[in-house]
């Protein structure tokens, strides 16, 4: 099909949709729909017939806008009307449109988790289905059965074949649902079938007749082996299986694995979970069943063997097409661990790798203990691949492992540069590159040394403002230590995380072009530890800034002189103190339906120079405050918690909800917060609805053209975003989401009227913004899209902070001033 003939095919669908519209609307009262629609089927006749056309397209100028919305919003809802896919289907077949469920038991049952067992059992998967239509099956009918063009080939990639009624088998899918039923424990269950046909399509009615689940009633261990069966009954307060519970034979599958991994950290070696078998003796009466835990018959004799580790071999730089023997090595003997090679050769001191190895000589072998080093030993960020093999050696006796670790190293040194666009919801952008140098070996025990040095421009393409630009560049150095440096001994763990200790070392400079500069000296050192999978710690207890301002501008200085508060967060700042925070994170668990995120922060600053002062008899305020070092010391507290739900659906899309809440309270030396530890809210991370930190503080309006970069914090900040998140093509994805919440001052400022937090008004200063995004998702990389705009403005006056009904799409004027383009690299949240 040529892509003018295609052309031709839409517009006569779209055509006879519309007359069919038509048709029906001519008697209504409103003879202005008729009309309106009369002239554009008109149009299309004339795009159909030879192309031309488009100037009739000027009849529609007696329409107001007001019309005009309302009928392109009929025009797409018969563009929906004609998505259905089923006018193109082979001679003789029927669309296969889905099926349904249905349950039939005199008993009482839980119905809805027997649906959601069964439902995975039903095949095959219908056509997906958008506002009750098919695209991606018209799509694919619009290329045609052999597409020759470009145009017809794409067509055909991005959309879905017709999912027919010939590849439907409901009485093999009905004897798939009974066994499915089975496995919960519903024993003499039978399932039957019946198709309901329509026009085009058909749809399956599966009805199951069901009765109450067979309940568990005892669990006897007949294990025949006296060591295994002293081990079985010491765990079995841990049984997944529970007295009182439906059977369910998952529940069977999950605790033989869990036994299996319990006999691994023991000792049994080539233990397998399928030796372990469970008898069941069910009883019709009382629909209960009892188990009996045996061993399977002939076992193999070194299944039934506690194994324990002989040697451990230890190569730190092994290549994949090498084959080297132990005994044609030089070794370095550590800790009964046997390293491979001339010490003075090995990269990494043969003591630091010693204590990531939890194998150790005449110590029963344990699978935890297997996976703990595997992890740590790849933690060191040194090696491209970590191999543990296990031999059994017999010179020495039964039941001994020979441990084999073979680690491929990577290049020591790594030189890495990027360049990169910046763009920002306030209409700055501009270049920015990082360069940096890795040393992942500096001293020969696995630190890891990153010097980098960053460097940024940014102008304003349009708004308001004039000749705003900024530039900065950032020089860092961060050296990581693969264990705790502290002056005291920390017992050694079981995690298979290993601990890091980290110190930075940084400068920055921005040069806000008629504005002023800003230099910022920081050295930090703190630890960062990992309980398991889901949290992770992180303690910094020395964090020391010191920030100063100069070359500042007489307009800069006017902005300051207007407001005390913005003067004082600007002024000269050193800042002493700490931080701690912990984080809850499930989204690598896939499994969950219902995945949560939890983030708190807590630091604290000036409190020991604060203390040192009072016990010296030094008066602290911050109408005259104290200093150090000839510089005034900022004393604050600040706590933030971050909470997330990430709820899966089935089909892969996900709704994604976040609260967000923190304060920081100035006290002592300090009237308020210093510039950098204030809360700010708007951007592409925010609230997208509007420019980047340019909501509140409370009631306030900052006109961000007079202030250009410089923007105004709080002390209290309070956000909400919900953005539900689904799949378009491939790695294209989509997004609808909400934002809303703003920031305060804890305390009233003169200049900045409106901005103080109360309790009875901080909801009806929330701003609200809604929009779309559109996001390139590779896995390792996500660009995003997010079109907003405001709907709720809290600087307006009480009655009119709504905005809903000033939407006007058609007004480039309400365009410039309400539609925000975040670009970003990542998720928002």
């Amino acid at each position: 099909m040529s892509g003018s003939l295609m052309t031709k095919s839409i517009l006569c669908r779209l055509l006879q949709q519309t007359d069919r519209l038509a048709n029906t609307v001519n008697g209504f009262s409103h003879s202005i729909w008729a009309k309106a629609l009369d002239r554009f089927s008109h149009t299309v006749r004339c795009l159909k017939a030879n192309g031309k056309g488009y100037s009739d397209l000027t009849q529609f100028s007696f329409l107001s806008m007001k019309h005009l919305n309302k009928i392109f919003l009929i025009l797409f809802c018969l563009l929906l009307a004609a998505c259905t896919g089923t006018r193109h289907l082979p001679k003789g077949e029927k669309l296969y449109t889905g099926a349904e469920i249905k349950l039939e038991s005199a008993d009482q049952v839980n119905r809805r988790l027997i649906k959601t067992a069964i439902a995975g059992a039903v095949r095959p998967v219908p056509n997906k289905v958008y506002l009750g239509n098919r695209p991606k099956l018209w799509l694919y009918s619009l290329a045609g059965e052999e597409p020759k063009t470009k145009l017809g080939k794409w067509l055909m990639k991005i959309g879905e074949p017709p999912v027919l009624m010939s590849s439907v088998k409901p009485g093999v899918t009905s004897e798939i649902i009974d066994a499915k039923l089975f496995n919960l424990g519903i024993f003499k269950s039978f399932t039957e079938s019946k198709t309901v046909e329509k026009k085009h399509s058909v749809h399956v009615i599966y009805t199951s007749h069901v009765h109450k689940p067979y309940v568990v009633k005892d669990l006897i261990y007949a294990i025949s082996d006296d060591s295994l069966s002293r081990l079985i009954l010491a765990e079995k307060d841990k049984s997944l299986i529970k007295i009182g519970e439906d059977y369910n034979l998952e529940i069977l599958k999950s605790e033989r694995i869990r036994i299996d991994a319990f006999l691994k950290n023991k000792g049994y070696f080539y233990f397998n979970p399928d030796y372990l078998l469970f008898k069941a003796d069910t009883s019709n009466v009382n629909h209960d069943v009892a188990f009996r835990l045996t061993l399977k018959d002939s076992i193999p004799e070194d299944a039934l063997t506690v194994y324990r580790i002989n040697k451990v071999y230890v190569n730190q730089n092994y290549w994949l097409n090498e084959r080297r023997t132990q005994t044609t090595e030089d070794t370095v003997m550590v800790q009964d661990i046997v390293f491979l090679g001339k010490e003075a050769r090995m990269a990494i001191k043969p003591k630091v790798l010693a204590k990531s190895i939890y194998l150790r000589k005449h110590e029963v072998f344990s699978r935890q203990n297997h996976i703990i080093t595997l992890n740590r030993l790849m933690s060191l960020g040194n090696f491209k691949l970590v191999q543990i093999s296990f031999t059994e050696n017999n010179t020495s006796g039964t039941g001994l492992l020979d441990v084999n670790i073979l680690m491929t190293p990577m290049p020591k040194r790594t030189f890495r540069a990027e360049i990169d666009m910046v763009t920002k919801s306030n209409n700055y952008a501009g270049p920015r590159m990082n360069l940096s140098i890795l040393n992942r070996n500096t001293f020969g025990g696995a630190e890891l040394l990153n010097l980098s040095m960053a460097g940024s421009f940014e102008a304003q393409l349009r708004g308001k403002g004039e000749n705003l630009y900024s530039y900065s560049w950032n020089p860092q150095l961060e050296l990581t230590f693969p264990r705790f440096i502290v002056p005291f001994n920390i017992a050694k763990t079981n995690s298979i995380y290993l601990p890091k200790t980290s110190l930075s070392l940084s400068y920055n400079y921005q040069k806000r072009v008629n504005y002023f500069d800003m230099r910022t000296f920081r050295f930090v050192y703190g630890y960062k530890w990992k309980e398991n999978i889901r949290k992770e710690h992180e303690l910094n207890p020395i964090d020391v800034s010191y920030t100063s301002v100069g070359n500042k501008s007489a307009v800069f200085t006017d902005l300051l002189e207007a407001n005390p508060f913005l003067k004082k967060s600007y002024e000269e700042q050193f800042i002493a103190g700490g931080s701690y925070s912990f984080t809850y994170n499930e989204q690598m668990l896939s499994g969950k339906k219902l995945q949560t995120y939890f983030h708190l922060k807590s630091e604290i600053a000036g409190t020991a120079f604060s203390l040192a002062k009072r016990i010296g008899g030094e008066k602290i305020s911050s109408a005259n405050p104290s200093k150090v070092a000839g510089s005034i010391y900022s004393q604050f507290a600040k706590l933030s918690v971050d909470g997330r739900g990430y709820y899966n659906f089935r089909d892969k899309n996900k709704l994604a909800v976040r609260v967000f809440a923190g304060v920081a309270k100035p006290y002592g030396n300090s009237l308020v917060l210093p510039y950098t530890r204030q809360f700010f809210s708007g951007g592409p991370n925010s609230l997208r609805g509007f420019q980047i930190n340019s909501v509140g503080p409370g009631t306030f309006y900052q006109d961000t053209g007079k202030r250009g970069l410089l923007q105004l914090g709080g002390d209290v900040k309070l956000e909400t975003n919900a953005e539900y998140r689904f799949g378009i093509y491939r790695y294209f994805k989509g997004a609808l989401f909400v934002d809303a919440g703003n920031v305060w001052l804890l305390k009233s400022n003169p200049a900045n009227t409106g901005s103080p937090f109360m309790f009875s008004e901080f909801l009806n200063q929330f701003a609200v913004g809604a929009g779309m995004g559109l996001r390139v998702d590779v896995s390792f990389f996500v660009l995003r899209f997010d079109l907003a705009m405001p709907l709720r403005k809290p600087w307006l006056e009480e009655n009119h902070r709504w905005v809903t009904n000033q939407i006007n799409f058609g007004s480039s004027a309400w365009r410039n001033d309400n539609l925000v383009l975040n670009v970003a690299i990542g998720y928002p949240f």
